[in-house]
């Protein structure tokens, strides 16, 4: 399963009982944190999610909007006696602010922070189940955005066709690699015919604030669904030029070009207390659109 939870769908101010940007990406067993803006503690709690299953967290960029909730989930993890490793990737900097807060409050935390300074595009996380790929956006300062996909599965054994064409169960690990089977007659019994494809591995798109910028659709391209930041509707389009920000039309643009399988919508200015009309203006250009909406979990 691969899905996502918004915990904060605002932008720089509080406003409206949104909150600054922050979500939870569930794929498979793994919970990924994405951002850890101010409230995400309380809205951790408020949606039931346990902060002991959070091993990776990924910080886009260096906007308080986006950070200021992460010395405080850091240390409320050491409080609740956390003994696991965690795992953060950020702009290099934030290791430095991050062990500065901790000194000169005189903590010290019972689990290791092992901490990735995002560098280059790339992969920058993996398991068996999980890859987790970094891509620049274009904002004011330097901002990230992760593309989260499942490792495909192994190929299913079909025990009876296999046992037909006379192949040893001894084999079948190698059959879900993928390998085709030589008889000791000589007969080579093709991979396709003994087992079925494992599912489409499934893709998820984190597009942090950014400028419009055609680039990021091919940096998302053919994702199942796409988190994509829309500050303001398509009248302020010159503010969000001016502030590297985009509307709603453009995220619309983005999602199209990027052949995206869902687009949400999120980061909204607090000058809007109504939300309908970002999706109204974005729907005119890709009609599989929604609203990222806080505690509702969007399944890809």
């Amino acid at each position: 399963m691969l899905a996502v939870t918004i915990l904060g769908n605002n932008s720089a101010l509080p406003a409206y009982d949104r909150h600054p940007t922050a979500q939870v990406v569930t794929l498979d067993d793994q919970l990924f944190l994405v951002d850890c803006g101010e409230g995400t503690q309380m809205q951790l709690s408020r949606y039931k999610i346990r902060r002991s299953r959070i091993n990776h967290i990924f910080i886009s960029h260096l906007h308080g909007d986006h950070y200021f909730g992460l010395i405080g989930l850091l240390t409320s993890m050491g409080l609740m006696n956390r003994e696991q490793d965690l795992f953060l990737y950020a702009p290099s900097p934030l290791e430095e602010l991050i062990n500065w807060q901790l000194k000169v409050a005189s903590t010290s935390l019972p689990y290791t922070i092992r901490f990735s300074p995002l560098l280059e595009e790339g992969v920058i996380a993996s398991g068996p189940k999980f890859k987790v790929e970094a891509f620049k956006v274009y904002h004011r300062i330097e901002c990230w955005g992760f593309k989260f996909m499942q490792v495909r599965a192994p190929r299913k054994v079909n025990p009876l066709k296999a046992r037909e064409n006379k192949i040893p169960e001894h084999f079948f690990d190698r059959l879900k690699s993928g390998e085709d089977y030589t008889r000791d007659d000589g007969f080579v019994v093709k991979n396709e015919f003994v087992t079925d494809a494992a599912p489409k591995p499934l893709s998820y798109a984190f597009a942090a604030d950014t400028a419009f910028n055609k680039a990021v659709a091919e940096k998302v391209k053919e994702v199942d669904m796409l988190y994509h930041e829309a500050t303001y509707l398509k009248d302020l389009e010159e503010r969000a030029i001016a502030r590297f920000h985009c509307t709603s039309t453009q995220a619309a643009i983005i999602a199209q070009e990027a052949n995206a399988g869902k687009l949400l919508l999120g980061h909204f200015s607090s000058k809007y207390e109504k939300l309908d009309p970002f999706l109204e203006e974005a729907k005119e250009i890709f009609p599989n659109t929604e609203l990222a909406l806080e505690g509702v979990t969007y399944r890809v």
